[in-house]
């Protein structure tokens, strides 16, 4: 409402209610709702794109599969508008802006690239749980947290148009040194001090370890590398039903590089740490020669709380990534096929522990960097973020 000198009735200034003649009121209609809460409204939530026909494969799907543990699998929070999550990152901070298409004001999707996520405890012969399986999409639908995909994949979709597929296997709290051994590695031992040296259980083994020079004690219920052949299987069945996991007629498929982000398990026991190096170049080439990939590149991030210099395990590890990265020299073979991203810089706080409080932030940093390292890979390319 607005007084005849164009002063807004409801302004502190214009005094007292009173009756007057040659005032302007307007009103915007409005819809009566139902409430049941006191609680104030919170933002709707960003609205999914719509489905999209699937477009027509002609070359063999480029498979780019993740695995690691907890961080791999991802914990970054997507919906809720708090400071950690996805939408607070895009819609109120202005980040990661192509994540989100302006012209259908729903989340944006690449309609080459397939995120396809299964997940399952051990080896019990099926394709697990599907956590994903749609064009890559922020798809709280899906699941209500993210991991490095988003990060990633779109990273590369900027500098391939070939179909994609990220196949993501793998579960939580799980050690490399144990739960994902690669088969071919054999025992080895640790000196703890005071006398007390352990042997650790090669692949195919169990228990995890046992005091060196006593009887090896009865077999556990898992053995060295389980989840390891889990994982690998899991990920085969799904490319054994290729055009079920990438529509559109996909016939073929080229394994073309792998991501590996793990550690945190390993860092715990220096019988792990210690061997982290070791087993990870074992690793690298047992994964290309289950996939038939001998010129697959291999991307592996370091947990994100850990400095350059730190001396603890997850320092350790932190070297063993640095020391297999091609540019190092240490592996005169994974010259120009290997990259290690050091992840410090792009994490928001907290550590690998404790998922690094969900916050989304450090999942799309990090998965960028990791996607940037496998295009320089496989390009050579510097890659500039946007």
């Amino acid at each position: 409402t607005l007084t005849k000198e164009g002063e807004c009735w409801m302004h502190k200034a214009a005094g007292n209610r009173q009756h007057s003649a040659g005032i302007i009121s307007g009103s915007v209609e409005h819809t009566t709702t139902t409430t049941t809460t006191a609680a104030p409204p919170t933002p709707p939530p960003t609205p999914l794109a719509p489905p999209t026909p699937s477009p027509a494969v002609t070359s063999p799907v480029q498979v780019y599969i993740m695995m690691g543990q907890s961080n791999m699998l991802g914990e970054g929070h997507i919906e809720g508008w708090t400071d950690e999550t996805l939408e607070h990152a895009v819609h109120i901070e202005g980040l990661y802006p192509y994540l989100f298409d302006q012209k259908t004001g729903a989340w944006a999707q690449v309609d080459h690239v397939r995120d396809v996520a299964v997940m399952g405890n051990g080896a019990d012969g099926s394709v697990g749980a599907v956590h994903h399986n749609e064009w890559l999409s922020v798809n709280p639908s899906k699941k209500s947290t993210m991991g490095p995909e988003l990060g990633i994949g779109f990273t590369m979709a900027n500098h391939t148009d070939k179909p994609t597929m990220l196949l993501k296997s793998c579960i939580g709290n799980r050690a490399l040194g144990w739960d994902l051994l690669p088969p071919g590695t054999k025992e080895w031992e640790y000196d703890y001090g005071n006398g007390k040296v352990s042997v650790f259980a090669g692949y195919g083994e169990s228990p995890a370890k046992w005091d060196k020079g006593s009887d090896k004690p009865a077999p556990i219920g898992w053995y060295a590398g389980l989840q390891y052949d889990g994982d690998v299987n899991r990920s085969k069945l799904v490319l054994e039903d290729l055009d079920t996991y990438y529509p559109g007629g996909a016939k073929d498929y080229e394994v073309a590089g792998f991501f590996w982000w793990q550690g945190d398990k390993d860092m715990r026991d220096p019988g792990y740490y210690t061997r982290y190096e070791y087993n990870l170049v074992n690793l690298i080439k047992q994964l290309r020669k289950e996939y038939n990939a001998p010129n697959a590149k291999f991307v592996t991030a370091s947990l994100g709380q850990t400095e350059k210099g730190s001396t603890g395990g997850d320092g350790q590890i932190l070297d063993a990534m640095l020391a297999v990265d091609g540019k190092s020299g240490k592996y005169p073979e994974f010259a120009g096929n290997v990259a290690a991203v050091y992840t410090h810089p792009y994490s928001k706080g907290a550590s690998s522990s404790s998922h690094y409080g969900g916050n989304a932030q450090t999942y799309m940093n990090i998965g960028q960097a990791m996607g940037a390292a496998m295009v320089e890979l496989m390009s050579s390319n510097a890659v500039q973020f946007v």
